[in-house]
């Protein structure tokens, strides 16, 4: 995913007073100044942007809160080094999550992190993660307009190939996605899924569930629930 950047944005008003003391008459009254814009109240969206550690993330702040974030392996952003998950309060330009999950794939596990940052509704969102163990990482990103089409699922339906990445490292995949819901997918070291996708009634994302075959699957016989985003330009999806 790639990191974000983030902008601070402020509107001014001046009001000025003189004259000679005398009542003006109704017609010389001024309008009234309008009220400054009631603050952002969201920081849903799809974000791209950078890290101050040198990975670029992208990632979704879906409409309930939650979101969903990927970032890459330093100085390669072709390359996914984990996820970031959790919740999300969002209100006033103030941007907090105090259940964020660090989904590491460099050896590093599962880390518990915190988030706090700011954000410019349709703009920018930026913050510092601390991770409980210690350390911290802050990113800036800035808003994709993607994220205001309206998902399509002719759009999506067709055959990937890709990588995925697991604890034991990255792989070739081909996922299928085939009309009205249905995922079927394999590895190339033989681990076989299924599971069904369905679009969200806000934003251009789509609801994910895959049941994995066991086996070799990291997951074994699990199924787990997640998003995805299709990329109309680049034809790139994402899960």
């Amino acid at each position: 995913m790639r990191a974000m950047r983030y902008v601070l944005a402020g509107l001014f008003f001046i009001a000025g007073c003189g004259g000679d003391g005398s009542e003006p008459t109704p017609s010389q009254v001024p309008e009234p100044i309008p009220p400054p814009p009631s603050p952002a109240t969201s920081a849903e969206g799809l974000w791209n942007g950078t890290s101050s550690n040198g990975r670029t993330i992208a990632g979704l702040v879906l409409d309930d809160g939650t979101y969903w974030f990927l970032y890459s392996v330093v100085g390669n952003p072709s390359v996914i080094a984990g996820a970031f998950q959790g919740n999300s309060s969002s209100q006033n330009g103030s941007f907090t999550s105090s259940n964020g999950k660090d989904f590491n794939l460099e050896g590093l596990g599962i880390l518990d992190a915190t988030v706090n940052g700011s954000y410019v509704m349709k703009q920018s969102l930026s913050g510092t993660i601390a991770f409980l163990l210690g350390g911290q990482t802050t990113f800036n990103s800035t808003y994709n307009a993607d994220y205001d089409l309206i998902p399509n699922v002719n759009l999506v339906v067709g055959t990937y190939t890709g990588s995925t990445a697991t604890t034991g490292g990255t792989e070739i995949v081909t996922v299928t996605l085939s009309s009205p819901n249905s995922i079927t997918g394999s590895s190339v070291s033989g681990c076989n899924f299924t599971g069904s996708f369905s679009p969200r009634t806000r934003g251009n994302v789509y609801d994910v569930s895959v049941t994995f075959a066991g086996g070799v699957c990291s997951n074994g016989t699990s199924t787990v629930t997640g998003v995805a985003f299709f990329d109309a330009a680049t034809k790139r999806l994402s899960i």
